[in-house]
Formats: structure tokens, sequence, C-alpha cells
């Protein structure tokens, strides 16, 4: 079901890469630069497959993200598709690139992945193409094995039709068969080979260390040594080539092995270091003289054969299939559905049922005051908590897959955040509710639930759940390691704690500029309203005796809070208004281009 109408070249003239490749970090400084691509031409048609050959460090990687435009640095050269300049969009559009690193989302099955990948079909013309990309790729048998279950092979040939059914007309593959038995690594090159020759899809990938068996399924090979082209072009023409400048391929010889090592520097010793060197920069330069190739396109179809316009779906419809993705995901049978479902809606409600073990039979004197005190510490610490063990759990994979997805651009992240939030709110509401049903007892020693004070508290509940829900979303945009993240997000709620609930110390014993401050903490307002809907809104049953103090309500909150009778409206805003405005904050937050040491860690 291919929608080509034509023949495609794909085409890259005279590319020279500038990139760096000593990185300082974020905080150091720019590192020291190389070239690494050193006028690299190519040619690939629709149904060919390409390999690009070299050793670690000859500019595979740079050539395949110079095509894709995915390149850090500085790039002189054309890459042209139908003879028309390649640019970031009409790739993103046309084409596709599947890197070392895939992440799947855990909980759905192959044909899961595949269906909820973003494309412009829809209903049966979707369906019909997923199952022709789970047969194309031998992937029919485990349509419905989970993905965290696949092996190496099969979630390999899984990345790849995730491109495959987004029905693109170049295929770039970095490395497919890197970790990958001899036997799966030929599978592998055999449906690709087949794949393109199936549905016109012109294929290049790179190859480090390529067995004698793919030989056959390869049309073209490109053999690089230090950003330098040592052969390009088919590969039956190579043998004659290698043969007519005086290196044959010895019989029972891997040819694509034998010469990669002939264009590769021996590194064993000085001599032959300097040898090597000199023979490699020699093949470089005869095969430059010998096959000159010009600066124009090599086909003259023209740019009006490609639709600017195809394969790139609309931003509802992207919207819609993350957000069935996410509820997949949820609702998935298996270990990690159980746990996403236990996470959105079980944890708070289990944190609080922990308070039944502690705050028991508290009564009303000034030891009672302050156990209760003490109980709406560890609420606003539990709601807090258990919204970064629910987004450092939850949110990363999601996160590292819009890094991979974002070079493709088939969303932004505030698309990716809304449909999270879409999924992630509603459940924290629910689990807010039966939260606030466990200690609604506690906190005012009633069975039965009054209307606004129940509300009150699970606003207090919620808001602090998704606080610190959003708090950790935003540090994991910069900060790959999940434990990293909740560590900082935990010292700031801390300090908020500590600082503006009134459990830790009093407003009394705060400067008047750090009680000022205090207003512009979520915590502020969180610990008023559960404070308030505790001490006001409860029956005192508290006799004065020589041993007893009975303190009062407004004296007490007025000690612990600065205000004898809070404003539970003003309370419920602050309350909502600070954890949805971090969540439209985040939105923000991550439509901004990234630093590149950032985008790079991520990418690792």
């Amino acid at each position: 079901m291919k929608m080509i109408g034509s023949d495609y070249v794909l085409e890259a003239h005279n590319i020279f890469h500038t990139t760096e490749v000593d990185g300082g970090g974020c905080f150091n400084g720019a590192g020291s630069s190389a070239l690494v691509l050193k006028g690299v031409n190519l040619t690939v048609h629709s149904g060919e497959v390409m390999a690009i050959l070299g050793s670690k460090g000859s500019g595979k990687r740079a050539l395949l993200d110079v095509i894709a435009r995915r390149a850090e640095g500085a790039t002189r050269g054309q890459v042209l598709l139908n003879g028309s300049p390649l640019t970031k969009a009409l790739f993103q559009q046309r084409c596709g690139y599947v890197t070392q690193s895939c992440t799947f989302i855990p909980g759905l099955t192959v044909a899961q992945t595949l269906h909820y990948t973003p494309t412009i079909l829809s209903g049966y013309l979707k369906s019909s193409k997923v199952r022709q990309v789970l047969a194309d790729l031998a992937l029919s048998q485990v349509a419905h094995k989970r993905v965290e279950y696949l092996n190496i092979s099969e979630a390999r040939r899984l990345s790849i039709g995730i491109q495959l059914v987004r029905d693109p007309v170049m295929l770039l593959l970095d490395e497919p068969t890197q970790g990958l038995d001899p036997l799966s690594a030929y599978l592998l090159i055999s449906i690709l080979s087949n794949t393109a020759k199936k549905t016109g899809c012109g294929i290049l990938l790179s190859l480090e260390k390529p067995r004698s068996d793919v030989f056959p399924f390869l049309d073209r090979a490109l053999f690089l040594c230090l950003g330098g082209v040592v052969y390009s072009g088919g590969t039956r023409a190579m043998l004659e080539y290698f043969h007519g400048i005086g290196f044959p391929c010895p019989q029972l010889e891997n040819p694509l092995m034998y010469y990669l090592c002939l264009s590769t520097v021996d590194r064993r010793s000085r001599d032959r270091f300097v040898e090597s060197s000199q023979q490699i920069e020699a093949l470089v330069e005869r095969f430059s003289r010998e096959t000159p190739m010009s600066d124009g396109p090599v086909n003259n179809m023209g740019s009006g054969k490609v639709p600017l316009a195809y394969g790139k779906p609309g931003e509802l419809k992207v919207w819609v299939m993350l957000y069935l993705k996410l509820l997949a995901s949820t609702f998935a049978c298996g270990a990690a559905g159980m746990k996403t479902l236990f996470l959105r809606l079980f944890i708070l409600p289990l944190a609080m049922s922990l308070m039944w073990l502690f705050y028991t039979n508290v009564g009303d004197d000034s030891h009672g005051f302050f156990t209760k005190n003490g109980l709406i510490l560890n609420v606003i610490g539990l709601a807090y908590g258990c919204g970064i063990l629910c987004t450092i759990t939850l949110f990363p994979i999601w996160r590292k897959r819009f890094s991979q997805d974002t070079p493709e651009g088939l969303y932004s992240g505030a698309t990716l955040l809304i449909a999270y939030n879409s999924v992630s709110i509603p459940f924290s509401l629910i689990s807010s509710i039966i939260a606030s049903l466990v200690i609604y007892p506690l906190l005012l020693d009633s069975k039965f639930p009054n209307g606004t004070t129940f509300a009150y508290l699970m606003v207090a509940l919620w808001s602090s759940f998704v606080l610190a829900e959003q708090l950790s979303i935003s540090f994991l945009l910069v900060v790959k390691v999940p434990f990293n993240a909740a560590i900082a997000v935990t010292y700031i709620l801390v300090i908020s704690i500590a600082l503006a609930s009134g459990t830790v110390r009093s407003f009394k014993g705060l400067q008047p500029w750090l009680q000022d401050n205090t207003k512009g903490t979520h915590t502020r307002y969180a610990s008023s309203l559960l404070h308030s809907i505790t001490f006001q809104t409860r029956n005192m049953n508290c006799t004065p005796t020589a041993s007893v103090i009975c303190p009062k309500p407004a004296d007490f909150l007025h000690e612990r809070l600065g205000l004898a009778d809070p404003d539970e409206t003003i309370d419920v805003v602050a309350s909502c208004a600070f954890a949805v405005g971090l969540a439209a904050f985040n939105m923000l937050l991550y439509m901004f281009p990234m630093p590149r040491c950032v985008r790079q860690k991520f990418r690792d």
C-alpha cells in the first residue's frame, strides 16, 4: 500500500561537516571541534539498500545526522531529494530515521505500539498498514506480545516498523545490526531488502562489522575512513573498482570486511598507523580523482515531485494518539499496567491510610492540638511525596520518547503535556477523593463528612499532589536521572514545608521578610486550608484542669499561621492556582529549544 507516485532519488554532494568532539558540558564552555566529513558524495534510489561502512569514528552517524538535518555543527554541501533541497521539514514529512536507542512504552503490545504511531492514515487504512508492516517485518506472531518482553531482534524490527508505518520514501538506520546474533542480523538485512523492493522505499544504513551473507542484499556501498570516502557506488562495481586499482578481493574472503579493513587505520603500532594512514589518504584521493561528481543533482525531476504536506498528521490527531496510548498503558494487563494504575489511583489513599497507625484517639488539649499539627505536616508531606514518586516512575519513559520524537517533528512538548495531564489530572482527582475519605475522620474526628470541609480537604490533597507532579516534570526536562530530579524537588518542598506550613515552626519565629515570602509558596495556602478545617470546624471536647490546658483554636492558628481566622476561599483559589499555573508553565517550558548538552544527554 505504498503511496508513491514515482521514483525518488536521495543525493548528497560534497558534504563537509564540522562538529564538537570534546564537549565541556553545559557550564564549561564549548569543546574542541573537528572536521568529521570531508567531501562525501552518495546517491540512493527508490527500492535500493545502501550501506555506509566504516570503523568507529569514521563519520557514519555524522553523515546520517547531516542527511536527517539533525547534525550539530557547521555543514557545507547539498543534500537533495528529487533535485529539491532536503530541508528539515521535508525530511520529517517524507523520510524516517531509526537510531540505535528506541524507547517503547511498557504495557503496550507490538500491534498497539504501531497503531498509536501518529500518521495521516486512520481507520481501516491505518489497520491495514499496521498488518502489512507486521507481516513484512516478521512480527505477526508477536503482534500481541508486550513490548517489555521482546528480545533484541524483535525490538529492533519494531523500531523500524514505527517508521515504516508512516510510509517513508527514504529510511535511514544507524547500526541496525549492532548487538544482534548472526542469524538475526541476516534476517533483519534480508527483511530490509525485501521491504525496499516491495514498497519502493530507499534504505540507507550504517554497518560496522558486515558479514558476508548480507552482501547480496546491498545494492550500494559507501566506505568511510576519518570522514573521507574510499569508495561510493554499486556493490558489483565495487569489486571491479578495487581490482582495477590493485586491490583484488581474495577468493573466499568477505568483500565487505576485506575492503572495510583496507579502509581502516591500523593502530597496533606507530609504523602501521603511519603506513595505513598514508594508504587510506591515497585511496581517498584516487577515488575523488577517478570518480568526480558534479555539484548538481543527477536527476532532474524537480521539486514538484515532492509533496511538502505529505505524511504529517495534525496536532489534534497527534494529541488523540498520545492520549489513547496513555490510557492503553494505564489499563494494560500485566505488571506494567498494574503498576501504572496503582500509582495513579491508589498510592495516595494508601499513604493516608498509614496515618491511622499513629494518629488515633487524639484529644482536644494542647498536646492533641500539636499532634493534629503534626498530622497536617504528614498529610502535606505525603501528598507531595506521592506526587513525586508517581511522576519519577511514570513520566521519564514519556520524556525519553518525546526526546526521540522531537527531531521527527511529530508533536511539541505542549502536546505531550496536554495529553499526559488529560490522563493524570482526572486520576489524581479520583485518588484525592478516596484519600480524603480515608483521612477525614482522623483530621476532624467525624465519621460523616461535611460537604464543604470535605471539598476543602480534597483540594488541599489534590493541589499538593499535582504541584509536586508538575514540579517533577519541570526538572525532568533537563535532568535525565529520575532519582536526581526527585532529590531536587524534595529539597525545594522540604524548605517550603519548614518555612510556610506552620507545622515545623510557628510564623512568630520567622523574620518578617520570610513571613512575606511564604505567600509565594503553595504550602502556605494548603496548610492554612488544612488547619482551618481541622481546628475551626471541630467541636471542642476539653475540660481544663491543673494538668490539662485547653487552647482556643483562634489563638493556636494565630500562633502557627499568623492568622486567627484564615480565609478558606483565598486558600482554595491560591492552592489550585499554584498547581494549574505550574502545569501551564511546563507547557511553555517544554516548547523552548533545549541546549545542545541537554539534547545530547537524552540522545545518549
